[in-house]
């Protein structure tokens, strides 16, 4: 799982109360929220969006600046947003199981992958 942390420019719009977001290093990343409490989660949601994108288009990720480093103005506030990543590409493998078991979930239409995706987060505790 990858983190990413980037400070966010909150500006905060006074004639209904919303608040825009944007991400001073990364181009197009712009989000809003109708209350504070909405735009921290679509800030987060934003920055999800757009850095999964990029990584999937194979564009190159900015380096964060530091928050006390982004230039803001009366009615805007910084704050760091954070975003995990979670790679969930699929990966083939040759797993080997007794003929018995294969005979008997296929028998159930039981998808293997699944079955095996469902066992590995439970032992794992992974979500």
């Amino acid at each position: 799982m990858n983190t990413f942390v980037y400070p966010a420019l909150f500006h905060f719009n006074e004639d209904d109360g919303s608040y825009t977001i944007t991400y001073p290093d990364l181009p197009g990343c712009i989000s809003e929220g109708k209350s504070l409490e909405n735009a921290l989660y679509m800030a987060q949601d934003a920055l999800k969006q757009w850095l999964e994108c990029t990584i999937e288009i194979g564009q190159e990720i900015p380096a964060a600046s530091r928050a006390e480093d982004v230039a803001y103005e009366q009615g805007e506030f910084v704050n760091l947003v954070r975003a995990e990543l979670k790679d969930d590409r699929a990966i083939r493998r040759t797993v080997s199981i007794p003929k018995r078991l294969y005979d008997a979930a296929t028998n159930a239409n039981l998808s293997l992958s699944r079955v095996l995706q469902e066992a590995l987060k439970e032992r794992l505790d992974v979500q």
